[in-house]
């Protein structure tokens, strides 16, 4: 319950640099990215 309400989008990170990657690099180089769930601000009130 301590998560806050609203839609979510998944976003690809790159765990060495934190740098924000594409979904098809993310497929390639799964040792290497993060998938994370986060709230999509543009959808937000």
């Amino acid at each position: 319950m301590s998560n806050p309400k609203g839609p979510r989008k998944t976003v690809f990170r790159d765990s060495g640099s934190g740098q924000f990657v594409t979904e098809r690099y993310a497929n390639r180089h799964p040792k290497t990215t993060e998938r994370e769930r986060v709230i999509d601000p543009s959808k937000r009130r």
